[in-house]
């Protein structure tokens, strides 16, 4: 994928169909040529509804259109005959996007499902007829309820990547190659950070053709959880992941320490990211023997499944295979 066309925030306005006029009308006809209330109701404005979409990964289509706006409802007729709805305006999303209000930040709901709907800003209710409004007290009323107005509000669209496995470690640790080497995934690569600027997803290939999804997020720093960086719009995407890989190259200055480093920004961000199965891989193995291997297993946090592994010499990524779908299908 592209980075320009990932695209996992927006702001768009929605402006939702007001409700018809109920009618005042009064049956007529050769045989009742004074005949009471009939007017019927004004129809319901259009609404603005997300809905899931499985086949899309992006908010691309929607980073351009600013302005949502839905047809109003039709007024009440004679006969009590109800007005037309407003045609609804129906927005597919990813599955993992997540709608807040622009002014007040508050999440509203999530989308996690394909084809599941929810109303972004609904529309105004359709006003009633002169028919509801008739009493033993006033035999012929000659009003009726106006539509309710639609409303016009901000929203913010965030994505949150799904995935089985979810990639954390900082720029360069190899997340990209190793998504290279096990999908068919061509994420860039380069000796640089923060080659990766936008998540990647791969489908990894499983004994017995099982599979899985494995996602390389943007490389995670130092006080990401502060915004430093990109930290808040990389660390979201790892929140809908339901197991985390973290992966520390062997020549880095302390093991232990850029884990312990990693382990404080997702608790800091979220701390429910911590309940998640994790599992960690030490990168760029093939620079060691297996005397070295022994040497930096104290430096290995305790308690926490591991393997060597090389992207570049194709080594320990069946074992890695083996230990992720463990870790994906342990309470299944």
């Amino acid at each position: 994928m592209a980075d320009q066309n990932f695209v996992d925030y927006v702001r768009i306005c929605g402006r939702s169909g007001k409700g018809g006029s109920g009618s005042a009308h009064f049956e007529r006809s050769r045989l009742t040529p004074k005949g009471g209330p009939d007017g019927g109701d004004g129809g319901r404005g259009g609404h603005i509804i997300l809905r899931g979409n499985e086949q899309m990964w992006t908010l691309l289509h929607l980073k351009y259109r600013k302005h949502v706006i839905a047809k109003p409802g039709n007024n009440g007729g004679e006969n009590h005959k109800t007005g037309a709805s407003g045609e609804d305006i129906i927005l597919d999303v990813p599955l993992g996007t997540v709608a807040k209000d622009a002014e007040t930040g508050e999440i509203m709901f999530e989308i996690l499902e394909h084809d599941e709907k929810r109303i972004l800003v609904p529309g105004g209710r359709g006003g009633l007829g002169n028919a509801h409004f008739k009493s033993p007290t006033n035999q012929s009323p000659r009003y009726a309820q106006p539509g309710e107005p639609g409303r016009e509000e901000w929203k913010i669209l965030e994505l949150k990547v799904l995935a089985d496995v979810g990639l954390v470690g900082f720029p360069n640790a190899g997340k990209s190659t190793l998504l290279s080497v096990i999908t068919a995934a061509k994420p860039k690569i380069g000796a640089y950070p923060f080659t990766t600027l936008v998540p990647n997803l791969g489908l990894v290939p499983y004994r017995d053709h099982k599979s899985f999804v494995i996602a390389d997020i943007p490389g995670i720093i130092e006080k990401a959880h502060e915004g430093k960086g990109l930290g808040h719009r990389f660390l979201r995407h790892i929140e809908r992941n339901a197991t985390l890989l973290f992966m520390i190259p062997c020549d880095t200055e302390s093991i232990q320490k850029e884990y312990d480093i990693l382990w404080n920004e997702l608790k800091e961000f979220n701390e429910e990211l911590l309940d998640k199965p994790h599992v960690l891989a030490i990168t760029k193995s093939d620079l060691l023997d297996e005397e070295l291997k022994e040497l930096l297993e104290p430096e290995i946090p305790a308690g926490v499944p591991y393997t060597f592994i090389s992207s570049v010499a194709q080594q320990g990524l069946m074992e890695l295979k083996d230990m992720l779908w463990t870790e994906l299908n342990k309470d299944a």
